[in-house]
């Protein structure tokens, strides 16, 4: 049970008036109870975590440096290893260039506060990660929303059509390559258009790329940032390729505004745990993670695989899919007259299986009923066939 405010007069912001847990999260709990098959959650495997190596690092960072447990400006050896990722990336950079973040999220947080004036604009995908909605929230700010294709990913004519009418907003937020929830990455071309669009009109590019290392098909397209290093704010994460708890990540930003990005994030937690730098840094020097990400490539292609098989032996045929490159996410519309909140709540209760609604995506002032998205990455083939198995039937 949730205990009610006290009718007193504590006065909280006004943003608070609409704040809400965001409904993914909500979800989450609900789907996620045992017994229940899930393709909800946008979660990494655990099994797949590398526990015994990342142990070993700590291991030794413990026994070899005491500071490892002290207040520690950034790793300098952590900031070179993000340099060479950036490299296989396709991005060149320093490691002056390099912000180390406690996750990716605390990026979003950190460039939406010193971006983002109170009640500004920013443009988002109709549908988009929900931990960018939140970050943006306190601002209130109002959301400048485009569509997306399902092939080649965000409208780039709707983009240039808000800017050639004189919207400025503070930012564009985009998740080039396997796009959380949708699984599209954005086509080279598109690429090239939006930074162009960027430099001409003056409007930062906020580039989320958890998923940028997780690819299936060939070489993974180019980064934004790869294409303009003034205009593009680059997110990484150690999240999907090593572990979520970690809570690592960085930021790639012109070298002169990390002061102030600095400023912003000592607001928030001070600094990013010594202790988890040094661990990641010493599993990097063990030469450890090139192979780990092989395997994860290796194992959740399977799995993509599987469920694009199963997604066409079961569901029925006016539904369509994409077919995502990388990450770990597949997006299903099915026909108009499909509510999926409701088709969830029977999913659940009657075949055990869960997933998560496309609403729970969303910009507020969008609507979408009759979609899913699908998670892959926690379960194995055999289990994805079963399941897609089972919400098929339901379906027919």
């Amino acid at each position: 049970m949730i205990a009610e405010a006290p009718m007193h007069t504590l006065q909280l912001a006004d943003w608070t008036q609409t704040m809400s847990r965001s409904v993914l999260r909500q979800m989450i709990a609900i789907v996620s109870r045992p017994g229940i098959l899930s393709f909800a959650g946008g979660l990494p495997d655990p099994d797949l975590f590398p526990r015994v190596e990342y142990a070993q690092a700590m291991e030794t960072v413990l026994a070899a440096d005491k500071f490892s447990l002290q207040y520690r400006p950034p790793l300098e050896t952590l900031k070179q290893h993000v340099v060479q990722l950036m490299a296989q990336r396709g991005v060149t950079c320093t490691p002056e260039q390099i912000f180390l973040t406690t996750g990716a999220q605390q990026g979003l947080d950190i460039l939406s506060r010193l971006l983002l004036n109170p009640g500004g604009e920013v443009m988002l995908e109709e549908m988009i990660y929900t931990g960018m909605q939140q970050a943006v929230a306190p601002t209130q700010p109002h959301i400048l929303a485009v569509p997306t294709d399902l092939e080649t990913g965000i409208d780039v004519d709707a983009v240039e059509a808000h800017l050639r009418r004189g919207a400025r907003p503070a930012f564009l937020y985009v998740v080039p390559d396997a796009h959380n929830p949708l699984g599209v990455s954005i086509s080279p071309q598109k690429r090239e258009r939006l930074v162009q669009l960027a430099r001409t009109y003056g409007v930062p590019i906020v580039e989320d790329d958890p998923y940028g290392f997780l690819y299936y098909e060939n070489e993974p397209y180019a980064p934004l940032r790869s294409l303009d290093a003034d205009w593009v704010f680059y997110l990484g994460s150690f999240s999907k390729i090593m572990a979520p708890a970690l809570r690592l990540g960085w930021m790639v930003a012109p070298e002169w505004l990390i002061p102030k990005l600095t400023v912003v994030k000592e607001a928030g937690d001070l600094e990013s745990s010594a202790l988890t730098q040094r661990a990641v840094a010493a599993y990097l020097d063990a030469g450890h993670l090139s192979g780990h990400v092989a395997r994860l490539r290796q194992e959740y292609g399977r799995r993509r695989d599987a469920m694009l098989t199963a997604l066409h032996r079961y569901f029925p045929a006016e539904a369509q899919w994409t077919r995502p490159r990388g990450g770990m996410f597949i997006w299903v519309e099915l026909p108009p007259e499909v509510d999926t909140a409701v088709l969830l709540e029977t999913a659940v209760n009657q075949a055990q299986v869960a997933f998560i609604p496309g609403y729970a995506f969303a910009v507020p002032g969008h609507v979408v009923k009759n979609c899913m998205r699908l998670t892959f990455s926690t379960c194995t083939p055999d289990v994805i066939d079963e399941g897609i198995k089972r919400l098929g039937a339901l379906l027919k």
